[in-house]
């Protein structure tokens, strides 16, 4: 099995509407490109400072996450985030405002993704707003959008 079947959702390509109606579609990243993910989404001078945020607000929010591949999903506005792999869901806690509930993996990986982004921008990587934003429009009609939004706020 290919980790690109090991991720339950999205399957391989999920469309979804942004707020001005155009679709946001998100592709998980084929291995014969995932070296070129990392610097072509977040840049040569972000990339690994934004990887390894994400793994550690994954560690924050789920304490019984203990590692793991990770897929790499692009969105079609320019947008990115990254899934963990191996469970369908994940038990998710977020101390700061109440949060804790089972997400599907895609979700975790949003979750994990925007607090990364959103905690690097704070740190002066302002380059990374606009990938903060596209990944909120895409949460916009995500299926989880009120789980996601909830663990967000």
């Amino acid at each position: 099995m290919s980790h690109e079947q090991e991720i339950a959702a999205p399957a391989s390509v999920i469309a979804r509407s942004s707020d001005n109606g155009d679709a946001v579609v998100a592709s998980i990243v084929p291995e014969a490109r995932r070296m070129d993910f990392l610097p072509t989404k977040f840049g040569l001078t972000s990339m690994l400072k934004v990887e390894t945020s994400i793994f550690a607000w994954m560690e924050r929010l789920c304490p019984a996450y203990a590692g793991g591949y990770w897929n790499f999903v692009e969105l079609s506005n320019d947008g990115a985030y990254m899934v963990p792999s191996g469970a369908e869901s994940f038990d998710i806690c977020v101390e700061g405002n109440g949060f804790d509930g089972r997400v599907s993996a895609d979700a975790a990986g949003i979750i994990a993704t925007a607090f990364a982004l959103n905690g690097l921008i704070w740190q002066g990587h302002d380059r990374l707003a606009e990938k903060y934003e596209q990944l909120l429009a895409y949460i916009s009609h995500h299926p989880d959008q009120v789980a996601i939004r909830r663990a967000l706020d």
